[in-house]
């Protein structure tokens, strides 16, 4: 495990921790729930990768995603994914990450 990917496991298990913490102590299901249940799903899924040294592969191809894209989402799973960044996310995507 290289630096990078040491520092994302460690974010990753912290938002992990974070995010059960908030589904146990949650009143009631409501539109956040299914939100939070799949982040953790995708979360446990990356963590997973990084311990199977498979972390920062296209699931599609095997091919090396870009190190600035999963900076920018640890998670992702292929370069497909990355189209999904421009529909979803607030800042500008620059074009060399996807």
């Amino acid at each position: 495990m290289n630096a990078m990917q040491e520092k994302l496991f460690i974010e990753l298990r912290q938002t992990k921790t974070e995010i059960e913490h908030s589904l146990k102590t949650k009143s009631k299901q409501d539109w956040l729930t299914r939100i939070l249940e799949e982040e953790l799903e995708d979360i446990d899924h990356a963590i997973q990768k990084i311990q199977a040294g498979k972390f920062g592969e296209c699931e599609i191809s095997g091919e090396l995603l870009p190190e600035e894209l999963i900076k920018l989402m640890p998670t992702i799973r292929s370069k497909k994914d990355s189209d999904l960044l421009d529909r979803y996310c607030k800042i500008p995507i620059p074009s060399t990450f996807l």
